[in-house]
């Protein structure tokens, strides 16, 4: 027993050995959060259907979830760089605490519509990254997002399949949302012990260094919107086909959902290893061939085994995020980087504010179009990344 208990404390401290007390206390949180999360997020287009939506109507919620999750960064950025960025993440979860409370008293469609907003307020997501950012040590500063990152995702490893069987067969889907409020109440519990922290003032640096960083910056922030317009036209439709096309129950999905986060965890950290010895850009474009090979597999059969190794693979797509977030950590200035590192998450939420509502229309004219249009895009973007104007 000793010798497993020490064998497990090895690998622990083997993963968490380039994390400080702080970015521990944040994986923590994020891993709790997301478990709670995971429990219904997954299914929760299953769950607007039985309310009374329809493909267009589980479009509509996610267009506004997006919507929101587009504006709020931007007060959230400044908040971050003038405020203790640890009280504006708490902030952020204090906004999402609720959320699962008000879903289980819906009685319609439309009555999920104001919570979706205050399911997309990220006001807490800039303080959050540069925090993370600042903490991290910059030769480690893509491997510090993906883990962080892969802690979220890790957390969805289980309770998808958890939360589709306890609403399927337990507790109803209204139980499932009230045990989801615990954990989210749970993470800012843990996110009041992490240390404050202040944006540093601004330094002097040249203008022609300043240009060239905004330049780059903004020239990413317009391609991360592409990417995220591609894989957010894919997402809410995903569940909705395995449902329609292949006759799935809401487990089968929660376990595939489940798949889906283990290759987001794994994968997640094997591309940050990648970001940091290599380049960022090539990790984002390796996982955006992952993804198309993903959605393939999707549309090709519904053996269950084959299912199970295509969500594996889409996991990767998860990654794009947090290896663009370091990307931008590392290149914001120190003083103003909550803005900077906001617009990152502006710009990839009000492109995806369009995606789900275009998704619901072109699922509703035959479900493998959304799923085709990504399989195309996709390729094209993996090499896109690559051009000279996006290297680093």
């Amino acid at each position: 027993m000793f010798k497993i208990r020490h064998k497990v404390l090895s690998t622990l401290d083997l993963f968490l050995g380039d994390l400080n007390r702080d970015l521990r206390l944040i994986l923590l949180a994020n891993f709790v959060g997301a478990f709670g999360d995971g429990l219904y997020f997954y299914i929760l287009p299953l769950y607007i259907r039985s309310l009374g939506g329809g493909p267009v109507e589980v479009g509509i919620f996610f267009s506004l979830l997006c919507l929101s999750a587009a504006i709020t960064p931007i007060p959230g950025g400044f908040l971050a760089d003038r405020y203790d960025r640890k009280k504006v993440m708490v902030l952020g979860w204090l906004m999402w605490v609720p959320v699962p409370l008000v879903f289980s008293l819906a009685n319609h469609w439309s009555q999920l519509l104001p919570a979706a907003v205050l399911y997309g307020s990220w006001i807490g997501q800039p303080a959050s990254n540069a925090y993370v950012a600042t903490s991290a040590d910059r030769k480690k500063l893509t491997l510090t997002f993906t883990m962080i990152s892969a802690a979220w995702w890790s957390g969805y490893v289980f309770s998808p399949a958890l939360g589709g069987y306890l609403s399927e067969c337990v507790i109803g889907m209204r139980g499932v949302f009230n045990l989801a409020f615990v954990f989210y109440a749970l993470c800012t519990g843990v996110l009041l012990f992490i240390s404050s922290q202040y944006a540093e003032k601004p330094s002097s640096q040249s203008s022609s260094s300043s240009s060239r960083r905004r330049r780059r910056i903004l020239l990413w922030a317009f391609f991360f919107a592409v990417i995220m317009f591609v894989q957010i036209l894919v997402r809410p439709v995903v569940p909705q086909f395995l449902d329609d096309v292949y006759g799935l129950d809401k487990v089968q999905i929660g376990i595939l959902a489940s798949v889906i986060f283990l290759g987001s965890a794994v994968l997640t950290v094997g591309l940050g290893r990648i970001g940091d010895k290599w380049t960022r850009a090539g990790a984002v474009s390796i996982s955006m061939i992952l993804f198309c090979i993903s959605i393939a597999l999707f549309v090709s059969s519904d053996n269950f085994l084959t299912l199970i190794l295509a969500s594996f693979l889409m996991g990767s797509s998860y990654s794009a995020w947090s290896v663009v977030s370091a990307l931008f950590g590392a290149a914001a200035p120190e003083a103003s980087k909550g803005r900077w590192m906001s617009l990152q998450q502006t710009a990839g939420m009000l492109a995806a504010f369009f995606a789900p509502y275009l998704g619901g229309i072109l699922y509703e004219a035959w479900p493998y179009n959304p799923l085709i249009v990504a399989m195309i895009m996709a390729p094209l973007l993996a090499v896109l990344v690559l051009t000279r104007p996006l290297q680093e």
